[in-house]
Protein backbone atom coordinates (compact mmCIF):
# COMPACT_ATOMS: atom_id res chain seq x y z
CA UNK A 1 0.00 0.00 0.00
CA UNK A 2 1.34 3.41 -1.11
CA UNK A 3 1.36 6.33 1.19
CA UNK A 4 0.35 9.28 0.06
CA UNK A 5 1.83 12.81 2.24
CA UNK A 6 -0.52 15.59 1.90
CA UNK A 7 1.59 18.92 3.31
CA UNK A 8 -1.16 21.41 4.06
CA UNK A 9 -4.85 21.12 4.45
CA UNK A 10 -6.18 24.49 2.99
CA UNK A 11 -8.33 24.64 0.03
CA UNK A 12 -6.20 22.14 -2.49
CA UNK A 13 -4.78 20.07 0.19
CA UNK A 14 -8.23 18.86 2.14
CA UNK A 15 -10.27 18.61 -1.33
CA UNK A 16 -6.87 16.51 -2.52
CA UNK A 17 -7.76 13.99 0.34
CA UNK A 18 -11.38 14.46 0.58
CA UNK A 19 -11.93 12.84 -3.30
CA UNK A 20 -9.42 10.58 -2.13
CA UNK A 21 -11.00 8.87 0.24
CA UNK A 22 -14.17 9.32 -2.24
CA UNK A 23 -11.89 7.42 -5.43
CA UNK A 24 -9.43 4.94 -3.25
CA UNK A 25 -10.27 1.47 -2.75
CA UNK A 26 -9.97 0.32 0.54
CA UNK A 27 -6.06 -0.83 0.86
CA UNK A 28 -5.22 0.94 -2.22
CA UNK A 29 -2.79 3.53 -0.40
CA UNK A 30 -2.74 5.39 3.27
CA UNK A 31 -3.41 9.37 2.95
CA UNK A 32 -1.58 11.43 5.30
CA UNK A 33 -2.04 15.50 5.62
CA UNK A 34 0.35 17.35 7.57
CA UNK A 35 -0.94 20.96 8.98
CA UNK A 36 -0.70 23.10 11.94
CA UNK A 37 -3.87 23.69 11.93
CA UNK A 38 -6.70 21.41 12.65
CA UNK A 39 -9.10 22.48 10.00
CA UNK A 40 -9.24 24.25 6.58
CA UNK A 41 -9.69 27.84 6.61
CA UNK A 42 -13.24 28.98 4.40
CA UNK A 43 -11.14 32.60 3.47
CA UNK A 44 -13.55 34.18 1.72
CA UNK A 45 -15.97 34.12 5.44
CA UNK A 46 -12.93 35.73 6.81
CA UNK A 47 -14.49 39.25 6.12
CA UNK A 48 -17.50 38.57 7.35
CA UNK A 49 -15.77 36.72 10.53
CA UNK A 50 -13.96 40.52 11.23
CA UNK A 51 -17.28 41.97 10.93
CA UNK A 52 -19.34 39.45 12.99
CA UNK A 53 -21.73 38.06 10.01
CA UNK A 54 -20.44 34.43 10.55
CA UNK A 55 -19.62 32.61 13.58
CA UNK A 56 -15.68 32.84 13.55
CA UNK A 57 -15.89 28.26 14.29
CA UNK A 58 -18.34 27.99 10.62
CA UNK A 59 -15.72 29.30 8.73
CA UNK A 60 -13.67 26.73 9.63
CA UNK A 61 -14.30 22.61 8.52
CA UNK A 62 -12.98 19.63 10.47
CA UNK A 63 -9.91 17.83 9.20
CA UNK A 64 -10.48 15.01 11.56
CA UNK A 65 -14.74 15.34 11.44
CA UNK A 66 -14.51 15.07 7.47
CA UNK A 67 -11.66 13.16 6.76
CA UNK A 68 -12.37 9.70 7.92
CA UNK A 69 -9.78 7.42 6.73
CA UNK A 70 -6.72 9.74 6.44
CA UNK A 71 -3.85 10.54 9.10
CA UNK A 72 -3.94 14.03 10.08
CA UNK A 73 -0.41 15.29 11.70
CA UNK A 74 -0.56 18.74 13.47
CA UNK A 75 2.28 20.17 12.71
CA UNK A 76 4.25 22.17 9.79
CA UNK A 77 6.69 20.28 7.39
CA UNK A 78 9.63 22.32 7.76
CA UNK A 79 11.79 20.27 5.53
CA UNK A 80 11.17 17.87 2.06
CA UNK A 81 13.66 15.81 1.31
CA UNK A 82 11.89 14.08 -2.05
CA UNK A 83 15.34 12.09 -3.19
CA UNK A 84 15.08 10.44 0.41
CA UNK A 85 11.10 10.58 -0.02
CA UNK A 86 11.38 11.93 3.55
CA UNK A 87 9.49 15.10 5.19
CA UNK A 88 10.81 16.63 8.29
CA UNK A 89 7.54 17.80 10.74
CA UNK A 90 7.59 20.20 13.38
CA UNK A 91 4.49 19.15 15.35
CA UNK A 92 2.71 21.42 17.82
CA UNK A 93 2.34 21.72 21.42
CA UNK A 94 6.10 21.58 21.93
CA UNK A 95 5.72 17.85 20.21
CA UNK A 96 9.49 18.40 19.02
CA UNK A 97 10.35 16.81 15.54
CA UNK A 98 9.89 14.68 13.57
CA UNK A 99 10.33 12.46 10.51
CA UNK A 100 7.58 10.89 7.84
CA UNK A 101 8.81 8.79 5.13
CA UNK A 102 6.59 8.39 1.83
CA UNK A 103 5.81 7.42 -1.47
CA UNK A 104 3.97 10.32 -3.35
CA UNK A 105 4.12 13.53 -1.82
CA UNK A 106 1.83 16.42 -2.53
CA UNK A 107 2.28 19.94 -1.75
CA UNK A 108 -0.41 21.95 -0.99
CA UNK A 109 0.95 24.15 1.84
CA UNK A 110 -0.82 27.55 0.38
CA UNK A 111 1.04 30.61 0.68
CA UNK A 112 1.79 32.97 4.20
CA UNK A 113 0.71 36.74 4.11
CA UNK A 114 3.68 38.65 3.03
CA UNK A 115 5.04 40.71 6.27
CA UNK A 116 5.57 44.18 4.60
CA UNK A 117 9.60 45.33 5.50
CA UNK A 118 7.83 48.67 6.79
CA UNK A 119 9.10 50.11 10.18
CA UNK A 120 6.63 49.17 13.05
CA UNK A 121 4.12 46.39 10.80
CA UNK A 122 5.45 43.61 12.45
CA UNK A 123 4.65 44.83 15.94
CA UNK A 124 1.06 46.27 15.04
CA UNK A 125 -0.17 45.11 11.82
CA UNK A 126 -2.66 41.97 12.46
CA UNK A 127 -3.32 39.72 8.69
CA UNK A 128 -6.38 38.65 7.60
CA UNK A 129 -5.68 35.04 6.34
CA UNK A 130 -6.97 32.78 9.60
CA UNK A 131 -9.67 32.53 11.45
CA UNK A 132 -8.02 34.42 14.68
CA UNK A 133 -7.05 37.10 13.10
CA UNK A 134 -10.47 37.93 11.85
CA UNK A 135 -11.65 37.43 15.35
CA UNK A 136 -8.65 39.67 16.73
CA UNK A 137 -9.14 42.70 14.22
CA UNK A 138 -13.61 42.42 14.83
CA UNK A 139 -12.79 42.45 18.96
CA UNK A 140 -10.09 45.05 18.82
CA UNK A 141 -12.61 47.49 16.89
CA UNK A 142 -15.42 46.64 19.05
CA UNK A 143 -13.20 47.17 22.13
CA UNK A 144 -12.25 50.60 20.27
CA UNK A 145 -15.69 51.68 19.96
CA UNK A 146 -16.80 51.09 23.96
CA UNK A 147 -13.57 53.33 24.68
CA UNK A 148 -14.04 56.07 22.77
CA UNK A 149 -16.89 56.58 23.21
CA UNK A 150 -16.47 57.67 26.99
CA UNK A 151 -13.53 59.86 25.55
CA UNK A 152 -13.95 63.40 24.61
CA UNK A 153 -13.88 64.56 20.82
CA UNK A 154 -10.25 64.74 20.77
CA UNK A 155 -7.08 62.80 18.76
CA UNK A 156 -6.79 59.88 21.36
CA UNK A 157 -10.78 59.06 20.42
CA UNK A 158 -10.15 60.12 15.84
CA UNK A 159 -6.61 56.93 17.09
CA UNK A 160 -9.34 54.73 18.18
CA UNK A 161 -12.04 55.10 15.60
CA UNK A 162 -9.34 55.17 12.60
CA UNK A 163 -9.10 51.88 10.72
CA UNK A 164 -6.23 51.34 7.93
CA UNK A 165 -6.42 48.25 5.68
CA UNK A 166 -3.22 47.55 3.37
CA UNK A 167 -3.95 45.72 0.17
CA UNK A 168 -6.65 46.84 -2.37
CA UNK A 169 -7.13 42.81 -3.68
CA UNK A 170 -10.25 40.88 -2.57
CA UNK A 171 -9.26 40.10 0.82
CA UNK A 172 -8.34 43.90 1.92
CA UNK A 173 -11.91 45.07 -0.52
CA UNK A 174 -14.18 42.97 1.76
CA UNK A 175 -12.77 43.03 4.94
CA UNK A 176 -12.57 46.69 4.39
CA UNK A 177 -15.93 46.77 3.13
CA UNK A 178 -17.23 44.82 5.83
CA UNK A 179 -15.34 46.63 8.91
CA UNK A 180 -16.70 50.13 7.41
CA UNK A 181 -20.21 48.85 7.65
CA UNK A 182 -19.85 47.10 10.94
CA UNK A 183 -18.39 50.32 12.37
CA UNK A 184 -21.30 52.39 10.78
CA UNK A 185 -23.71 50.23 12.21
CA UNK A 186 -22.07 50.38 15.81
CA UNK A 187 -23.19 54.24 15.85
CA UNK A 188 -26.71 53.39 16.63
CA UNK A 189 -25.94 51.74 19.96
CA UNK A 190 -23.42 54.78 20.75
CA UNK A 191 -25.06 57.73 20.69
CA UNK A 192 -21.84 59.65 21.33
CA UNK A 193 -20.43 58.81 18.20
CA UNK A 194 -21.20 59.89 14.64
CA UNK A 195 -19.85 59.00 11.34
CA UNK A 196 -17.98 62.28 11.18
CA UNK A 197 -15.72 60.25 14.10
CA UNK A 198 -14.41 57.32 11.74
CA UNK A 199 -11.73 57.13 9.77
CA UNK A 200 -11.12 54.44 7.32
CA UNK A 201 -8.16 54.30 5.12
CA UNK A 202 -7.49 52.42 2.35
CA UNK A 203 -4.18 51.72 1.18
CA UNK A 204 -3.03 50.36 -2.27
CA UNK A 205 0.08 50.81 -3.58
CA UNK A 206 -1.15 50.57 -7.60
CA UNK A 207 -3.33 52.79 -9.43
CA UNK A 208 -6.71 50.63 -9.10
CA UNK A 209 -8.64 48.22 -6.71
CA UNK A 210 -9.86 44.71 -7.39
CA UNK A 211 -7.53 44.02 -10.09
CA UNK A 212 -10.06 40.50 -11.06
CA UNK A 213 -12.59 43.02 -12.27
CA UNK A 214 -12.74 45.10 -15.16
CA UNK A 215 -11.07 48.94 -14.52
CA UNK A 216 -14.99 50.65 -14.85
CA UNK A 217 -15.99 48.49 -12.17
CA UNK A 218 -12.69 48.62 -9.84
CA UNK A 219 -13.44 52.32 -10.15
CA UNK A 220 -16.98 52.20 -9.13
CA UNK A 221 -15.91 50.44 -6.40
CA UNK A 222 -13.77 52.99 -5.03
CA UNK A 223 -16.23 55.36 -5.78
CA UNK A 224 -19.00 53.44 -3.49
CA UNK A 225 -16.19 53.38 -0.78
CA UNK A 226 -15.70 56.87 -0.99
CA UNK A 227 -19.33 57.98 -0.72
CA UNK A 228 -19.85 56.09 2.30
CA UNK A 229 -17.35 58.16 4.34
CA UNK A 230 -13.70 55.49 3.71
CA UNK A 231 -10.50 57.13 2.26
CA UNK A 232 -8.72 55.33 -0.84
CA UNK A 233 -5.27 55.98 -0.95
CA UNK A 234 -4.41 54.99 -4.53
CA UNK A 235 -0.62 54.49 -6.03
CA UNK A 236 0.07 55.43 -2.18
CA UNK A 237 2.34 52.93 -0.32
CA UNK A 238 2.55 52.80 3.67
CA UNK A 239 6.34 53.96 4.75
CA UNK A 240 6.15 53.68 8.33
CA UNK A 241 3.74 52.64 11.16
CA UNK A 242 6.33 52.86 14.23
CA UNK A 243 3.67 52.90 17.90
CA UNK A 244 0.72 53.11 15.15
CA UNK A 245 1.38 56.40 13.67
CA UNK A 246 0.94 55.58 10.17
CA UNK A 247 3.21 57.76 7.25
CA UNK A 248 1.87 57.65 3.77
CA UNK A 249 4.27 57.55 0.96
CA UNK A 250 2.00 60.78 -0.05
CA UNK A 251 2.97 62.61 2.87
CA UNK A 252 -0.45 61.46 4.74
CA UNK A 253 -0.47 61.05 8.31
CA UNK A 254 -2.84 58.61 10.40
CA UNK A 255 -2.46 57.62 14.03
CA UNK A 256 -4.43 54.36 14.59
CA UNK A 257 -4.80 51.63 17.03
CA UNK A 258 -5.77 48.76 13.96
CA UNK A 259 -3.29 48.23 11.21
CA UNK A 260 -4.92 45.19 8.80
CA UNK A 261 -1.80 44.34 6.29
CA UNK A 262 -3.33 42.41 3.64
CA UNK A 263 -0.71 43.42 0.47
CA UNK A 264 0.22 39.84 -1.05
CA UNK A 265 1.67 36.31 -0.54
CA UNK A 266 4.98 34.51 0.26
CA UNK A 267 5.56 31.20 -0.03
CA UNK A 268 5.65 29.01 2.79
CA UNK A 269 8.64 28.07 4.86
CA UNK A 270 8.37 24.22 3.09
CA UNK A 271 9.53 26.34 -0.44
CA UNK A 272 12.75 27.17 0.78
CA UNK A 273 13.53 24.20 2.22
CA UNK A 274 12.70 21.50 -0.30
CA UNK A 275 14.65 20.00 -3.27
CA UNK A 276 11.81 19.87 -5.38
CA UNK A 277 12.15 22.74 -8.02
CA UNK A 278 11.22 25.86 -6.98
CA UNK A 279 10.69 29.66 -9.70
CA UNK A 280 11.86 32.51 -8.71
CA UNK A 281 8.48 33.52 -6.69
CA UNK A 282 9.45 30.20 -4.31
CA UNK A 283 6.74 28.50 -5.93
CA UNK A 284 6.74 24.53 -7.07
CA UNK A 285 7.17 24.31 -10.64
CA UNK A 286 4.38 22.03 -12.05
CA UNK A 287 3.00 20.86 -15.25
CA UNK A 288 -0.58 21.37 -16.66
CA UNK A 289 -1.76 18.12 -14.86
CA UNK A 290 -0.14 18.97 -11.44
CA UNK A 291 3.18 17.32 -11.25
CA UNK A 292 6.09 18.68 -10.01
CA UNK A 293 8.22 19.61 -12.77
CA UNK A 294 8.39 20.29 -16.38
CA UNK A 295 6.95 18.21 -19.53
CA UNK A 296 10.89 17.41 -20.67
CA UNK A 297 11.69 16.92 -16.78
CA UNK A 298 8.81 15.55 -14.85
CA UNK A 299 9.96 14.44 -10.60
CA UNK A 300 8.28 11.12 -10.48
CA UNK A 301 5.88 10.58 -7.28
CA UNK A 302 5.34 14.58 -6.45
CA UNK A 303 2.53 16.94 -7.14
CA UNK A 304 1.62 20.31 -6.14
CA UNK A 305 -1.88 22.46 -6.59
CA UNK A 306 -3.05 25.77 -5.22
CA UNK A 307 -1.43 29.16 -4.12
CA UNK A 308 1.76 27.04 -3.50
CA UNK A 309 1.96 25.42 -7.43
CA UNK A 310 3.04 27.57 -9.96
CA UNK A 311 0.14 25.94 -12.64
CA UNK A 312 -0.08 27.22 -15.90
CA UNK A 313 -3.07 28.60 -17.01
CA UNK A 314 -3.86 26.59 -20.08
CA UNK A 315 -7.09 28.72 -20.34
CA UNK A 316 -5.52 32.21 -21.05
CA UNK A 317 -4.40 33.53 -24.09
CA UNK A 318 -1.49 35.12 -22.74
CA UNK A 319 1.95 32.56 -23.14
CA UNK A 320 3.42 31.21 -19.82
CA UNK A 321 0.28 32.07 -17.47
CA UNK A 322 -0.03 30.99 -14.43
CA UNK A 323 -3.41 30.36 -12.77
CA UNK A 324 -4.21 33.48 -10.18
CA UNK A 325 -4.06 31.95 -6.55
CA UNK A 326 -7.63 31.97 -5.45
CA UNK A 327 -9.95 29.88 -4.06
CA UNK A 328 -11.56 28.69 -6.99
CA UNK A 329 -8.40 27.15 -8.47
CA UNK A 330 -7.20 25.57 -4.98
CA UNK A 331 -10.91 24.22 -4.97
CA UNK A 332 -10.75 22.78 -8.49
CA UNK A 333 -7.33 21.81 -8.87
CA UNK A 334 -7.31 19.48 -5.42
CA UNK A 335 -10.25 17.80 -7.23
CA UNK A 336 -8.22 17.12 -10.46
CA UNK A 337 -4.99 16.13 -8.03
CA UNK A 338 -7.14 13.64 -6.18
CA UNK A 339 -8.60 11.68 -9.88
CA UNK A 340 -4.88 12.20 -11.24
CA UNK A 341 -3.64 10.43 -8.40
CA UNK A 342 -5.91 7.73 -8.55
CA UNK A 343 -5.48 7.40 -12.29
CA UNK A 344 -1.41 6.94 -12.07
CA UNK A 345 -1.95 4.60 -9.16
CA UNK A 346 -3.97 2.51 -11.64
CA UNK A 347 -2.16 2.81 -14.04
CA UNK A 348 -3.66 5.37 -16.59
CA UNK A 349 -2.61 8.67 -17.70
CA UNK A 350 -3.57 11.91 -15.89
CA UNK A 351 -5.37 14.92 -17.53
CA UNK A 352 -4.51 18.93 -17.73
CA UNK A 353 -6.07 21.27 -15.39
CA UNK A 354 -8.09 23.64 -17.90
CA UNK A 355 -10.59 25.95 -16.15
CA UNK A 356 -12.31 28.68 -17.20
CA UNK A 357 -13.28 31.64 -15.03
CA UNK A 358 -16.69 31.51 -14.19
CA UNK A 359 -16.65 35.17 -12.74
CA UNK A 360 -15.81 37.03 -9.46
CA UNK A 361 -18.31 38.33 -6.76
CA UNK A 362 -17.33 40.38 -3.74
CA UNK A 363 -18.92 41.72 -0.71
CA UNK A 364 -18.84 45.38 0.35
CA UNK A 365 -20.48 45.55 3.71
CA UNK A 366 -24.00 44.36 4.67
CA UNK A 367 -26.40 44.40 1.70
CA UNK A 368 -23.61 45.62 -0.46
CA UNK A 369 -21.49 43.61 -3.13
CA UNK A 370 -20.46 43.82 -6.54
CA UNK A 371 -20.26 40.70 -9.33
CA UNK A 372 -18.53 40.44 -12.66
CA UNK A 373 -19.03 37.68 -15.14
CA UNK A 374 -17.86 38.60 -18.66
CA UNK A 375 -19.50 41.61 -19.95
CA UNK A 376 -22.13 41.41 -17.07
CA UNK A 377 -21.60 43.33 -13.89
CA UNK A 378 -23.95 43.63 -11.32
CA UNK A 379 -23.65 45.97 -8.08
CA UNK A 380 -25.35 46.55 -5.04
CA UNK A 381 -28.09 44.53 -2.86
CA UNK A 382 -28.57 42.05 -5.68
CA UNK A 383 -24.55 41.49 -6.18
CA UNK A 384 -24.32 40.72 -2.24
CA UNK A 385 -27.12 38.32 -2.63
CA UNK A 386 -25.37 36.22 -5.28
CA UNK A 387 -22.33 36.67 -3.40
CA UNK A 388 -24.03 34.88 0.10
CA UNK A 389 -26.07 31.86 -2.24
CA UNK A 390 -22.42 31.50 -3.95
CA UNK A 391 -20.21 31.08 -1.03
CA UNK A 392 -23.03 28.62 1.00
CA UNK A 393 -23.12 26.25 -1.73
CA UNK A 394 -19.21 26.47 -2.05
CA UNK A 395 -18.49 26.21 1.55
CA UNK A 396 -17.97 22.36 1.78
CA UNK A 397 -19.91 19.85 3.25
CA UNK A 398 -23.89 20.34 4.36
CA UNK A 399 -22.83 20.70 7.86
CA UNK A 400 -21.09 23.62 7.19
CA UNK A 401 -23.40 25.33 4.63
CA UNK A 402 -26.55 24.89 7.51
CA UNK A 403 -24.51 26.21 10.33
CA UNK A 404 -23.37 29.36 8.27
CA UNK A 405 -27.53 29.58 7.48
CA UNK A 406 -28.34 29.32 10.72
CA UNK A 407 -26.51 32.41 11.35
CA UNK A 408 -27.12 34.34 8.77
CA UNK A 409 -30.95 34.42 8.93
CA UNK A 410 -31.68 35.35 12.50
CA UNK A 411 -29.07 38.02 11.87
CA UNK A 412 -31.40 39.37 9.05
CA UNK A 413 -33.67 40.13 11.50
CA UNK A 414 -31.92 40.83 14.94
CA UNK A 415 -28.75 42.25 13.73
CA UNK A 416 -25.07 41.99 14.42
CA UNK A 417 -23.55 40.81 17.87
CA UNK A 418 -21.78 43.21 18.89
CA UNK A 419 -20.36 41.85 22.03
CA UNK A 420 -16.31 41.72 21.93
CA UNK A 421 -14.53 38.99 23.58
CA UNK A 422 -11.16 40.04 23.48
CA UNK A 423 -10.14 38.83 27.04
CA UNK A 424 -10.29 34.98 25.33
CA UNK A 425 -6.79 36.26 24.14
CA UNK A 426 -5.75 36.29 27.64
CA UNK A 427 -7.33 33.75 29.28
CA UNK A 428 -5.86 33.42 32.76
CA UNK A 429 -5.71 36.88 33.47
CA UNK A 430 -8.91 36.99 35.42
CA UNK A 431 -7.87 33.75 37.00
CA UNK A 432 -4.53 35.28 38.24
CA UNK A 433 -6.21 38.52 39.21
CA UNK A 434 -8.61 36.53 41.68
CA UNK A 435 -5.45 36.18 43.83
CA UNK A 436 -4.56 33.22 46.77
CA UNK A 437 -7.29 31.63 48.75
CA UNK A 438 -5.62 33.16 52.04
CA UNK A 439 -5.78 36.85 50.11
CA UNK A 440 -7.67 39.26 52.72
CA UNK A 441 -8.86 42.52 51.44
CA UNK A 442 -7.44 45.38 53.45
CA UNK A 443 -10.27 47.48 54.51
Amino acid sequence: MRKILIVGGGYAGFYTAWHLERRLKPGEAEVVVVDPRPYMTYQPFLPEVAAGGVEARHAAVSLRRHLNRTTVVPGTVTALDHAARRATVELGGDGGTTTIGYDVVVVTAGAVTRRLPVPGVGDHAIGLKHVEEAVAVRDRLLVSFDLASVLPPGPERQRLLTVVVVGGGFTGVEGFGELLSLATALLEAYPTLSLDDLGFHLVEGSGRILPEVSPDAGAWVVDHLRRRGAHVHLETFMTSAEDGHVVLSDGTTIDTDLIVSTAGNAAPVVARHTDLPVNGRGLVVVRADLRVGTDDAPVEDAWAAGDDAAVPDLASSTPGALTVPNAQHAVRQGRLLARNLVAVLRGRPPKPYVHHNLGVVATLGLGRGIFQSGPVTIKGFPAWVLHRGYHVLAVPTWERKVRVLAVWLPALLFGRDIVSLQSVQHPRAAFLAAGQPGDRAES
